[in-house]
């Protein structure tokens, strides 16, 4: 039930109203930047100097569908009072280290995964943060992933690493692997690190903005529980399989993309079954492998998500190619599980063994004036003419720049009550302190 509740609202106002962008530009502006004249906090490991942002607060408002008296589906704005609560950022951090450490999580691990669950909810990827810590808990509770430790390099040369998670908590895993990168693109030009025995590591962005703050370009991507059909399939076999790719421009810009190769996480077609809405065509097939508008048909009924582009008619097919690439890359470069054989989603009866992947990039190794070039192209995108003037054009990186600097401005996140109504749930479970509210 617990689960069930906190999986109820992940985010109830889309960041762009369906029928403007395809799947496909959805997911493109689904990123972010976090600027260089942010207050930040600093951690080190063995392999590198660790930056962790302090971010700050922020406000939205939301919406609610019902049906009609004739059983059509219509919404009406709902009061952000009646349906929202403001928390201060460090509540939210000690909350989730509170949780953590009194399921058994060491210190150091539980701040680690904390400080990703609050950055995705102050990017407004909720589907990533608060939202997502009950299943870190029954983790650990469960004895499926360890509480303490510290991965291992398996084989090391100049420029790449193979480590072994050891199946820890996976941003102790990420960070560990994107430090050791890091590392080596300051020494050798580039760095690649491929992992197996890792869990969910929260959004890849997190590590590929990491590479930003020293110059250099980021790349990650991981592999998941099966829950995508490759093209003509009726059986999921394969991941969301996100990736994550960031590049440094002038003056803190850069062009950072943080997608799912699917066209759209589980999490939003929950959220349409929730709502009573439809979903958009190309976000899920029923049992048969039929593309449907019934998100009930993909919760369910057996069906499943489509790779990014839907059915093979409008392209799907290459968000296939794109899933499989991010299984080749992780789970069968690393060693680790992938395919079928990663266990089910929310399992936990088998240890994930995921498989990820963590690149930088030195741009100084090749021709001199990389940020010059890159903040030229990012001009040149911006300034386009848009088809809707009150609708600029924007470069991946961009929504969720907008959406911090009102973070900056506001003052606490903001969070539905049914959220934070499960949180409390929690809290009353592990015996913390609740968070308290604005």
């Amino acid at each position: 039930m617990l689960l069930s509740a906190v999986r109820f609202i992940i985010d109830e106002t889309p960041r762009f109203p369906q029928g403007i962008l395809s799947v496909s530009a959805l997911h493109l502006f689904k990123c972010n930047h976090y600027h260089r004249s942010e207050l930040y906090h600093y951690r080190t490991n063995k392999h590198f100097d660790r930056k962790t942002p302090t971010p700050n607060l922020w406000n939205r408002t939301g919406s609610k569908s019902i049906h009609d008296s004739s059983g059509n589906l219509k919404r009406r704005k709902m009061s952000t009072d009646s349906l929202h609560v403001k928390i201060t950022t460090g509540e939210v951090l000690r909350f989730c280290e509170a949780c953590m450490q009194a399921v058994g999580a060491s210190k150091d691990h539980g701040k680690q995964l904390s400080e990703v669950l609050l950055a995705a909810d102050y990017r407004g990827h909720f589907s990533h943060g608060l939202n997502r810590l009950p299943m870190y808990v029954r983790d650990i509770q469960a004895n499926i992933t360890e509480k303490a430790g510290e991965p291992v390099i398996l084989k090391e040369f100049a420029g790449t690493a193979w480590v072994d998670g050891k199946n820890l908590l996976g941003p102790v895993v990420g960070n560990f692997c994107m430090d050791l990168a890091m590392k080596k693109a300051k020494e050798a030009g580039i760095g690649w690190v491929v992992a197996k025995g890792s869990n969910h590591y929260g959004i890849a962005g997190w590590y590929t903005l990491r590479a930003l703050e020293h110059g250099l370009m980021g790349i990650c991507m991981t592999n998941t529980s099966p829950l995508s059909a490759p093209t003509r399939s009726k059986k999921a076999v394969l991941g969301t399989n996100p990736m994550s790719f960031s590049a440094p421009a002038k003056d803190g810009d850069s062009f950072v993309l943080d997608m799912a190769t699917t066209a759209v996480a589980l999490g939003k077609i929950e959220m349409q079954k929730r709502k009573n809405e439809e979903m958009p065509m190309g976000w899920g097939q029923d049992v048969n492998g039929i593309t449907t508008q019934d998100p009930r048909d993909v919760t369910d009924r057996g069906g499943c998500l489509q790779p990014l582009g839907g059915p093979e008619i409008t392209g799907g097919y290459k968000g296939y190619g794109l899933t499989t690439l991010v299984e080749v890359f992780t789970g069968i470069l690393g060693g680790a599980h992938y395919g079928p054989n990663v266990r089910k989603w929310m399992s936990t009866t088998q240890v994930a063994d995921l498989g990820q992947m963590f690149a930088a990039i030195n741009p100084e190794c090749f021709c001199d004036g990389f940020q010059d070039r890159m903040s030229d192209l990012l001009g040149m995108l911006r300034g386009l003419d848009p088809a809707d003037k009150d609708k600029p054009v924007l470069v991946a990186g961009d929504p969720e720049r907008q959406h911090m600097e009102k973070v900056d401005k506001d003052g606490g996140i903001t969070y539905h009550k049914n959220l934070i109504t499960s949180m409390n749930e929690l809290a009353e479970e592990l015996k913390v302190t609740p968070m308290k509210l604005l």
